[in-house]
């Protein structure tokens, strides 16, 4: 078939899903190793800008594992993990803040920009977005969002800006510095927004059952007892757990889905197969609620 056949076949099916998510705010947590490879961040960037190019209103939140590790390796800072999350004192978290709100920040922006877009960088610090306290005594100063002021984010996607978000926060008592999990960062933000979709980049294929496929689709009470047999393991965990509180606080649909795969995000959202585990409460894929 003639490539230009096969490219306007390719959008007139595409357009009920374009339509069905107009006006929409879709939440994309970007992280895994793709970050540090440019052809797949200038993929993931021309995704994101022609999802502003229809309609949707995207939101960027980002993770930096690998560029923080190789800069904690550099300084001779051992890094540790507990329940998937970064074990952080006062050393590490300094350079968190570094790699994340300067370097790893950054490098998202400009690709957004190369790609045509409009792009603005903040921190959970930038207007106080996201304030933390500690999650946990034996991660140090690693937060947990307790108070969320999204209305920066509103004011830049009104005004056609895409906000790609550093997963830094402030804390609550003493103005601390707080890393924040990535995933844990993206679902308080598309909880507090309200998004429509919520969608959770990752190096794996998806949740999978136990015999080792991926499950396309579940239901929380699923994933619930995959965590308690002890399927959902790890790094996996959070993104579970971030899926079902960004359920419970509002959000329609939640997808934890394969990063490595090209035009994952477009994939999921303007086809009907998707690309990755779907987890929703009620409603089919192809029936998300769309804000107007």
């Amino acid at each position: 078939m003639n490539q230009s056949v096969q490219t306007a076949r390719t959008l007139s099916e595409a357009l009920p899903h374009l339509q069905r998510y107009s006006g929409a705010v879709v939440v994309v947590k970007f992280g895994g190793n793709a970050m540090g490879d440019e052809a797949a961040m200038a993929e993931f960037a021309r995704d994101i800008v022609l999802m502003r190019q229809v309609g949707v209103n995207p939101v960027v939140v980002h993770g930096g594992g690998p560029m923080i590790n190789d800069m904690l390796n550099k300084l001779g800072i051992k890094s540790e993990f507990v329940r998937g999350k970064r074990v952080t004192d006062k050393a590490t978290v300094q350079v968190v803040e570094m790699i994340l709100s300067g370097l790893v920040n950054k490098r998202i922006v400009q690709a957004i920009m190369d790609a045509g877009g409009r792009a603005v960088g903040i921190s959970g610090k930038d207007d106080d977005l996201m304030v933390c306290e500690a999650d946990d005594p034996e991660l140090g100063y690693v937060g947990r969002p307790v108070e969320m002021n999204v209305q920066v984010l509103r004011d830049l996607y009104n005004a056609g800006i895409i906000p790609v978000v550093a997963p830094v926060a402030t804390g609550m008592a003493d103005n601390e510095t707080f890393n924040v999990n990535g995933d844990t960062a993206a679902g308080a933000i598309a909880g507090a927004l309200q998004a429509d979709r919520l969608l959770l980049l990752t190096d794996v294929a998806g949740v999978k059952d136990a015999s080792g496929e991926v499950v396309t689709q579940l239901s929380p009470d699923e994933v619930r007892k995959l965590m308690a047999d002890g399927v959902i393991s790890g790094g996996m965990i959070p993104k579970t757990d971030t899926a079902l509180k960004a359920l419970e606080e509002g959000v329609r649909a939640v997808t934890i889905l394969d990063g490595r795969v090209p035009n994952a995000v477009l994939l999921e959202l303007f086809t009907d197969h998707g690309a990755g585990s779907q987890i929703r409460s009620t409603e089919p894929r192809v029936k998300p609620h769309v804000r107007r």
